[in-house]
């Protein structure tokens, strides 16, 4: 049963795909899942990823500063101003610039950590940059959000201050209070935990994109485009940054990761919170964050196969450790 639920958590993309995909053909199959919904399926995702967390994760962070400080970095320098410059060079319609600013303005998502296990890179160091720019987008994204987006709309910073702390912070904290005080409870409801988030997160992007069905249609190639250029580009400056710094292969690919997948279901509920027409009740801004979900996952998926079949080659200390793995470190200095 473990490794069932484990292959239907890694097929993740295929089912953002498949929901996306009916959503343009039947909308009412996905729009049921409305507001409400949308903001307490974001809730139980970042409860799940609560869960996982022990105090001894922020201690771990102090081990390995510099490599989730260049993805923290890269997420919240790269993106905001690869969103930004995108919109505003493909002259993008007000609302959908809006979204794709928003959803580069997020922090890294946890479908992250499901393609860096994919591809055999560092899962550690992925959970820990999550966990990071998490906590760092209570109030990063929506001051980053305002910088950026202040030339398309007025930014309520504050309610995306306060509506960031809900959906983020308060779940989180719960979910970690629940690991420490609730073990036994935690560690039956781990293996089923990451499925649920990957159902939540298809159910979001179909609802998303069956209720705007027509603009989609309408504008869906320079939108599909400008979201394609910003996961590809990010994924690409992640990974070039992290060897430009020097670290080895296997962290180039986790960073390159972290900073190519957006929390996108974040930027969905911010729009839907803060963007959303009073007049009509349609949210146009939340449409890039959905499609979002769908290429940064498919991107993601092809990268970690590609990875997972040319395996990063040893470094000279892996090396001397195979060589001799009695070997104290001073002895292979």
């Amino acid at each position: 049963m473990i490794k069932i639920l484990r292959w239907a958590t890694n097929l993740f993309p295929v089912w953002v795909v498949i929901a996306g995909a009916l959503a343009m053909v039947e909308p009412t199959w996905f729009t049921w899942f409305d507001k409400p919904k949308i903001i307490l399926g974001l809730g139980v995702i970042m409860l799940g990823m609560g869960i996982t967390l022990t105090l001894k994760d922020f201690k771990r962070v102090l081990k390995m500063p510099r490599p989730i400080a260049l993805g923290f970095f890269g997420q919240f320098l790269i993106m905001p101003f690869l969103g930004w410059a995108i919109a505003r060079g493909m002259e993008l319609p007000r609302e959908f610039a809006i979204g794709l600013i928003l959803v580069a303005c997020c922090p890294g998502g946890t479908a992250s950590n499901v393609v860096t296990f994919l591809a055999r890179a560092d899962l550690p160091l992925s959970l820990l940059m999550t966990m990071c720019s998490t906590f760092g987008a209570i109030i990063l994204t929506p001051l980053l959000t305002a910088m950026y987006a202040v030339e398309y709309v007025s930014v309520d910073t504050m309610g995306l201050f306060l509506s960031t702390v809900k959906v983020v912070l308060l779940p989180l904290v719960l979910g970690i209070a629940i690991h420490h005080f609730f073990p036994k409870l935690v560690h039956s409801v781990l293996d089923i935990a990451p499925l649920v988030s990957v159902i939540t997160i298809a159910l979001i992007c179909g609802s998303i994109i069956g209720g705007n069905v027509d603009a989609i249609k309408q504008h869906g190639v320079s939108l599909v485009t400008a979201i394609a250029l910003l996961h590809g580009l990010a994924f690409l400056l992640g990974y070039f940054f992290a060897w430009v710094f020097g670290y080895d292969e296997l962290i180039r690919r986790t960073v390159s990761i972290e900073v190519g997948m957006q929390n996108s279901g974040l930027g969905t509920v911010l729009a839907k919170n803060h963007f959303t027409d009073q007049l009509t009740g349609i949210c146009l801004p939340a449409v890039p964050c959905a499609i979002s979900a769908t290429f940064h996952s498919v991107i993601g998926s092809i990268l970690a196969a590609i990875w997972r079949m040319r395996p990063p080659k040893p470094t000279t200390e892996e090396k001397a450790i195979e060589e001799d793995p009695d070997a104290t470190t001073s002895e292979r200095s």
